[in-house]
């Protein structure tokens, strides 16, 4: 009987790649051990022997989401298979294997053909053995590609050299297949040779592989760590590391890192710029499951069919249309007019006591300021909710407030709940941020949870604008109405990844920018120069010197803060006191007034709770 030929994405996999973050399967030896294989046998083997154990492994992981399928031929090289007596079979178990792979994963993965290390040590090998090394190689990719692969991932590679020839014979069997050459690190951080992940990646790069990516190792926070290391070539990245290192319990060997965890580790390394995840040993379908739950609210996560195939998708699916921007609150009304506007940052002092905030911000919206913004645990100090204080605002004086979430410190349900709970109270406009880490603040040894960072708070924020919660579900009752401001900071040390988070985070659903001070005009002018095709509205954030000791430490403790030395040596040249504080607020208005027609608003922060000085720097302005 005829078999139908197992079908294939329609989108090839580096397109794909380009579109979405991809996510890979996870482990397939402590599966198979768990489920009653022995160490003993040959895992490659059951290819042949027990497909339907394999397959079902596959199936597993495609269910849980992986949009990547690696074959079970880890091993499958002649010295490997040689300790089993089981040399001549390199092309029959990974012709198998890849079958298997290229059946589970159908239309809707990608097979990925895995081929593994052959246990030689390059500087001891002879060159006899190198050549069959290379042989084997070739042998093993040329039937994973005859068998379905779409791509070929050398991996778990720990001598570059050994990588060297493995890469070449991939590329000698099938010189149009894309190559993921993926390498493990020791725990000081280099591969066997001592080579270092900087290194390693500009190796890999001139030997012409078309992605990189590091696997297996201690666990997550190693593999974060070298991923990091290896971004600075131009090849898209890739981490699948183990889940931890694995613990004897009662006779087995059992991986520790929870699935849960898995789920924060794939925010952290998507947002350090890895393309592709997944995981290796001691990972299961539960944890790909979390890991694409992750990706998916990041913006990856697509199923290659659906980027080529345009359905009619439900209502439930797509949402309502947004309010109209002029519609959700004053302060976008005014946005949405092309008015110029004005926010001062008020925030209550540490303590109960809120009132000389809110007394303060009624002086500023009395004398023109058009709203407040209220931070959410600035520099990582514990104070008063900054949500129960813009309700006070509300409440008390009818004023419209900005609210300030950061994603340090709820994880993803608390944050649902808080902007759940700002819409019922009349809060309208957010600015989204990620958040000062703990250590800098009063209490270092809090914990960070940092579930979402401010991509993915404006991407929960503005599919709540469209009626749905994160997992796509109607929202009772309606949607919300949320202007989404998010920040930027022009002195950046690396403004070029500055701006790439901005793009992405207007891609999420940020509207306007609320940029940290700013004291050259030559750096703004560049700054919203690059960000011109963005489309978003700017305002200036302007922050009123006291002192030149202030200057100081924000020029040199504060990142993203950069003061020229003219300016600091004003500064300097004031008397202390309330000369240096009128010296500050001059330097600030000239700023402001010079750039007043290049941008929408302005965003003051007045120091140590000094809100007069704002006034003084708007004085005249409108």
């Amino acid at each position: 009987m005829h078999r139908m030929t197992p079908q294939r994405p329609a989108v090839p996999f580096l397109e794909a790649l380009q579109r979405s973050i991809l996510v890979f399967d996870g482990a397939m030896g402590s599966l198979l051990y768990e489920r009653g294989v022995f160490v003993t046998q040959n895992f490659e083997q059951l290819n042949v022997t027990r497909p339907d154990l394999v397959k079902k492994v596959h199936d597993e992981y495609v269910a849980a989401g992986a949009q990547v399928i690696e074959t079970n031929t880890f091993g499958g090289n002649s010295f490997r298979l040689e300790r089993y007596g089981l040399v001549d079979e390199v092309r029959s178990y990974n012709l198998a294997g890849a079958k298997l792979a290229r059946e589970a994963a159908g239309e809707v993965a990608y097979v990925a053909g895995s081929i593994g290390p052959t246990g030689l040590v390059p500087g001891v090998a002879s060159q006899a053995d190198l050549r069959d090394a290379a042989a084997t190689f070739t042998e093993q990719a040329g039937a994973l590609v005859e068998g379905g692969a779409d791509l070929l991932i050398v991996e778990t590679f720990r001598h570059m050299e050994e990588l060297r020839i493995a890469i070449n014979a991939a590329r000698a069997a099938a010189p149009s297949t894309p190559i993921l050459a993926s390498v493990t690190f020791d725990a000081s951080g280099t591969v066997a040779d001592g080579t270092p992940p900087e290194r390693v990646a500009s190796l890999l790069r001139d030997w012409g592989v078309d992605t990189l990516g590091v696997n297996c190792g201690d666990g997550p926070q190693l593999s974060l760590s070298m991923a990091e290391r290896m971004r600075g070539v131009d090849l898209p990245l890739c981490a699948q590391p183990n889940a931890g290192l694995p613990r004897t319990v009662d006779g087995r060997l059992l991986y520790m890192a929870t699935p849960e965890y898995f789920d924060v580790f794939t925010r952290r390394i998507i947002q350090a710029g890895a393309r592709m995840v997944g995981g290796c040993c001691g990972t299961t379908p539960e944890h790909i499951r979390w890991m694409v739950k992750s990706a998916r609210m990041l913006g990856g996560g697509v199923s290659p069919v659906v980027a080529t195939r345009p359905q009619a998708v439900p209502l439930e699916v797509h949402g309502l249309d947004p309010v109209p921007l002029d519609q959700r609150s004053r302060l976008s009304a005014k946005i949405a007019a092309k008015q110029f506007v004005v926010s001062v940052e008020v925030n209550p002092s540490p303590g109960l006591s809120p009132d000389s905030a809110l007394a303060a911000a009624k002086m500023l919206i009395d004398n023109g300021v058009d709203v407040v913004n209220v931070a959410d645990g600035p520099r990582a100090t514990a104070r008063m909710s900054n949500l129960a204080f813009c309700s006070l605002l509300i409440q008390r004086y009818g004023i419209e407030p900005i609210l300030h979430v950061c994603g340090r410190d709820r994880n993803l349900i608390g944050q649902m709940a808080h902007l759940l709970g700002a819409s019922a109270i009349g809060i309208q406009n957010l600015v989204v941020i990620t958040g000062d880490p703990p250590k800098i603040g009063d209490y270092p040894e809090a914990t960070a949870v940092y579930d979402l960072d401010s991509i993915g708070l404006l991407t929960m924020a503005s599919t709540m604008n469209r009626g749905l919660d994160p997992a796509g579900k109607r929202i009772a009752g309606g949607q919300t109405s949320f202007l989404l401001a998010t920040g930027l900071e022009p002195g950046a040390q690396d403004l070029d990844r500055e701006i790439r988070r901005l793009e992405q985070k207007r891609a999420a659903g940020a509207e306007i920018v609320m940029t940290q001070p700013i004291f050259q005009q030559e750096l703004l002018d560049d700054v919203l120069k690059r960000i011109a095709h963005l489309e978003m509205p700017v305002l200036i954030g302007v922050l009123p010197l006291v002192s030149y000791k202030n200057a100081e430490f924000l020029h040199n403790e504060v990142p993203g803060m950069q003061i020229p030395e003219n300016i600091r040596e004003r500064m300097r040249r004031a008397p202390p006191g309330a000369e240096a504080r009128k010296e500050g607020v001059r330097i600030a208005r000239e700023m402001l007034f010079s750039v007043r027609d290049k941008v929408q608003g302005a965003y003051l922060m007045p120091p140590l709770g000094k809100y007069e000085l704002a006034l003084e720097v708007l004085d005249g302005l409108k």
